[in-house]
């Protein structure tokens, strides 16, 4: 017998058992910490802006003393016509290059990386979250999951063209790192936390 015989017969005697069990995910998430908290600071701690708001005229006030309202505003939110332009969602994603505000919706977010789900329906265009040279997404305070396996519980069954997560504003880092924000997309995200 050769030695290359002897060594595939001795890896095969000793293969591990095939039957492994996964590990029980629901003990995920279940420390205690307060989730809206965690949230915040991961947030921050990524280059975005949380700001806790109770309506939308809370959001439309802000965004007026924040931005200057004779650039473009565009969103998919009636709630925002005061503001924000509501009717480009059927026009070449190419004319949407001079966007300084984008404002959405998401489904919902992840606290432990500050992650937004944002799909196609509420998107109006795909290109818009990543073309504008801000953005703000809204997302009610109780639709916020502590692990991204809870938030991949919510979506497994959902149907959708298009979905994504989003988690802070654009950003790159090199080498001796200097992180840039704005590097490829929004140069900044605020996420207004929804009562």
């Amino acid at each position: 017998m050769s030695s290359k015989t002897r060594i595939l017969n001795r890896i095969k005697l000793n293969q591990p058992d095939l039957v492994t069990e996964l590990p029980d995910l629901s003990l995920l998430g279940s420390e205690n910490f307060d989730t809206l908290e965690m949230y915040k600071t991961v947030l921050k701690g990524i280059g975005g802006d949380p700001v806790e708001v109770s309506n939308y005229t809370a959001i439309i006030n802000y965004i007026k003393s924040s931005y200057n309202l004779e650039k473009r505003i565009i969103s998919t939110l009636p709630e925002l016509s005061e503001i924000a332009s509501l009717d480009w969602n059927n026009a070449d994603p190419h004319s949407l290059q001079d966007v300084e505000l984008t404002v959405i919706k998401a489904h919902f977010g992840v606290a432990e990386n500050s992650a937004l789900w944002v799909t196609d329906s509420i998107l109006g265009q795909r290109v818009s979250p990543f073309i504008a040279q801000y953005l703000a997404i809204i997302v009610h305070k109780s639709d916020i999951v502590r692990t991204m396996q809870q938030a991949y519980e919510k979506i497994g069954n959902q149907e959708y063209g298009f979905g994504t997560f989003i988690a802070g504003p654009s950003k790159t880092a090199d080498i001796e790192q200097s992180l840039v924000l704005g590097a490829h997309g929004a140069r900044g995200l605020i996420v207004f936390l929804l009562d």
